[in-house]
């Protein structure tokens, strides 16, 4: 049997399930996680459902524009997280609120999100580089149909979103380049709702994925290597303008610092037509066999 035969793998919950979370409480939440092969809940999971909870309890007029938070432990894929809102501020243009996300009675991630009705004003981007076109790029399917390393189906297969990088992925090689900066074009693999809130959670969801690679590849490592160990500490996201994250979005990545077992990660983000979508920025520990 071929080890990543999509035929063999496990069925996903979609990921519009990942991003429903039942009010059990006023302004108290629960959502449920992908099981994944480590056993830990994945990071942009974990944020995707705390900006979800958050935006659960502001109005219809005001949409997330920024989140801050700390992983605090290491969630797990078995156990129902709980989020707690709290109301910090309503204004007449911002609303601020807080989320704190628990199991088994201990804090996994808390983070704090502001809101905005939105303004007319002076505006500007930075232009998106030129790229390669992301059907010109090898799908992780397509990379690692000959290998058997423990996460090669959930790479190629289970995950919500088709990545294609440039330069190549690390999932099992880190390539000729060593360099800290990387494309990667992403789509959801799932028919979204078309409400432009699902896709800014979505977004969330995504940008936890890859984040840390450029730093894997300028010190020539890739995923699989015995003794890479990784872990997301905190994550910052702005969110600028709305696109549909069923169509190809590109993240653009750097990795300008890494030293005492931690890396810095930055990722901008665009729609395929050019608009900024988005700006990441995440501290993650990097543990790497080397010396």
């Amino acid at each position: 049997m071929n080890p990543i035969d999509p035929i063999n793998s496990v069925a996903v919950n979609s990921l519009t399930t990942a991003l429903t979370l039942p009010e059990v409480a006023p302004d108290v939440f629960v959502g449920h996680h992908q099981r994944i092969p480590s056993g830990r809940a994945y990071g942009g999971e974990i944020v995707a459902q705390a900006a979800t909870a958050m935006e659960n309890t502001v109005g219809p007029d005001r949409r997330i524009h920024s989140l801050h938070g700390y992983f605090l432990r290491p969630g797990d894929v078995d156990e129902a997280t709980t989020w707690s809102v709290e109301r910090v501020r309503d204004g007449r243009g911002f609303s601020a609120r807080a989320v704190r996300g628990t199991q088994r009675g201990k804090e996994i991630f808390a983070a704090q999100a502001s809101f905005h009705v939105g303004a007319s004003g002076a505006a500007h981007q930075r232009p998106m580089p030129e790229l390669p076109d992301p059907e010109s790029l090898p799908t992780a399917a397509d990379l690692l149909v000959a290998t058997d390393v423990r996460d090669a189906r959930y790479w190629s297969y289970e995950r919500h979103f088709d990545l294609r990088h440039d330069p190549g992925a690390v999932y099992v090689d880190a390539g000729e380049q060593r360099v800290f900066r990387q494309i990667v074009w992403a789509r959801a693999t799932d028919d979204l709702p078309a409400e432009p809130a699902v896709h800014r959670r979505a977004l969330a969801y995504l940008c936890d994925y890859t984040l840390l690679e450029p730093a894997l590849r300028y010190h020539g490592f890739a995923w699989s290597d015995p003794g890479v160990v990784t872990a997301s500490l905190d994550h910052a996201m702005w969110w600028h303008a709305d696109a549909r994250v069923d169509d190809w979005v590109t993240l653009v990545q750097e990795v300008p610092i890494s030293g005492d077992g931690r890396a810095l990660a930055t990722a901008t983000v665009y729609a395929q037509s050019g608009a900024m979508l988005a700006n990441v920025v995440q501290e993650g520990m990097l543990v790497l066999p080397i010396g």
